[in-house]
């Protein structure tokens, strides 16, 4: 079966690009923040220092964790569905579903271990930038050397693998156990939302809510806590909008699909019927969108609230400072690469429909266009459901801080998210799809 599954990674390059990708850089974001306490940990340090350090390995990491854990598990649920047609070949030719179990395992246990240890040496690099950040605005003593041991190599490479594992065990259980004719007709069906997950996103959904109650009543005299259960709430939010993509996609279908058959044409017409076709692979990009756009929304604007409402900055304004922007730029990566990994994919893997909308009569510039409106209405629907999540950390921010629910900071730091939102969207999708389209169509229908 380990041998099976190297095969099926050579055959599957591209598949295996995307989870390799998805693995390395969340590898690197736990094991970067895990030296820490490594470094926490070297005789001498004084207390201050330690505190800090522990603060950054425990806040910035564990949202990394969380984070990391949601974008691995989306990216290997968006490969495995791609393999219905896969897994009935397996089954029809007398593979078990703990067979077919284990070799989707033992392909993600090998990606997981070369994303790891090829992640090794840069989360070293980070590391030591991070701690030289920490010391540079003053907030652990200069002179502490940057320690990489046992507890940063352990952590990373450990949640690395049992992310991989795990993610792969539940995205192929399900898949795995049907039967091989249901598996050739799975490729065409479109199943809705799960009530688990449905249920398991308005519980998320819902802490977030609490978090920014929270804000307003319970933290609302409290000076760093204040702030930190404000992030949450837009964290929360935003992971929980992720969560629910499939039913928001949905609606957005069912709202928009008039209107841009309506102005777009024939290729709003095939952009809103391939939705509707495929509603789960539309709200994995999704995913990404919203995670982007809600938390980098959200911890921005916190900051620029506190930075414009405090006026004497006390050391701890500057360690939380730093913290923000640190989680902005850790989450603005991954999620710029998640999405990237999951539109590239998903659009890569339509080469066959491309192939036949072209034999139908399409040029290559139609179905272009008509992944440019889908474009354009995934990025837009992210940047929406972001928003609101940020909504949930912001205005009770703003109202404790400022006595107004909408902040008084220049817009253009929220139009500059925007664009790069819609920038990483909109171009992943047309440079996948120039990809997707190159070559005769007769032969895309049988990649």
């Amino acid at each position: 079966m380990f041998r099976l599954a190297l095969s099926s990674l050579r055959y599957r390059t591209g598949g295996f690009v995307a989870s390799f990708l998805s693995l390395f850089l969340g590898a690197s974001i736990l094991m970067t923040f895990a030296s820490m306490v490594d470094t926490r940990l070297t005789p001498g340090i004084d207390e201050n220092s330690a505190f800090t350090l522990t603060l950054v390995a425990a806040v910035v990491g564990g949202w990394g964790l969380i984070i990391v854990a949601f974008a691995v598990g989306s990216t290997l649920t968006l490969l495995v569905r791609q393999r219905h047609q896969e897994m009935a070949l397996l089954r029809s030719i007398g593979a078990t579903p703990a067979q077919t179990v284990r070799l989707v395992v033992g392909e993600a246990a090998v990606v997981a271990v070369a994303a790891g240890a090829l992640a090794i040496v840069p989360s070293m690099f980070g590391g030591e930038l991070l701690l030289r950040l920490l010391a540079d605005t003053g907030q652990v003593a200069p002179g502490i050397e940057h320690r990489f041991g046992a507890l940063g190599l352990g952590i990373g490479l450990g949640i690395t693998f049992g992310a991989a594992v795990l993610a792969a065990v539940v995205a192929t259980r399900r898949t795995a156990g049907v039967t091989a004719r249901q598996a050739m007709l799975a490729v065409t069906e479109n199943p809705r939302m799960s009530r688990k997950r449905l249920v398991i996103g308005l519980l998320v959904l819902a802490s977030g809510l609490t978090c920014g109650v929270l804000t307003v009543t319970v933290f609302k005299d409290n000076g760093l806590e204040l702030m930190a259960v404000a992030g949450q709430a837009g964290i929360l939010s935003s992971i929980g909008l992720a969560v629910l993509s499939p039913a928001l996609a949905r609606v957005v279908v069912a709202v928009l699909g008039t209107p841009v058959r309506a102005v777009t044409g024939v290729g709003g017409y095939l952009t809103v019927l391939t939705i509707r076709r495929r509603t789960r692979q539309f709200a994995d990009g999704l995913v990404a969108v919203i995670l982007f756009t809600g938390i980098a929304t959200g911890t921005l604007y916190l900051q620029a609230i506190e930075n414009s409402s405090v006026t004497v900055k006390p050391p701890e304004h500057q360690s939380l400072e730093t913290l923000n922007y640190v989680v902005i730029g850790m989450i603005a990566v991954f999620a710029a690469v998640m999405l990237i990994n999951t539109l590239a994919a998903a659009i890569i893997h339509r080469r066959g429909e491309f192939g036949r909308q072209r034999l139908a009569g399409s040029t290559p510039p139609q179905v272009l266009g008509m992944v440019s409106v889908e474009g354009v209405l995934l990025a837009v629907t992210g940047i929406v459901f972001g928003s609101l999540a940020a909504v949930a950390a912001i205005a009770p921010y703003s109202f404790v801080r400022t006595g107004s629910i909408v902040p008084g900071e220049s817009p253009l730091l929220y139009g500059v998210i925007v664009v790069i939102a819609a920038l990483l969207t909109l171009g992943t999708c047309v440079a996948a799809t120039r990809r997707a389209i190159r070559g005769p169509a007769i032969r895309a229908i049988g990649a």
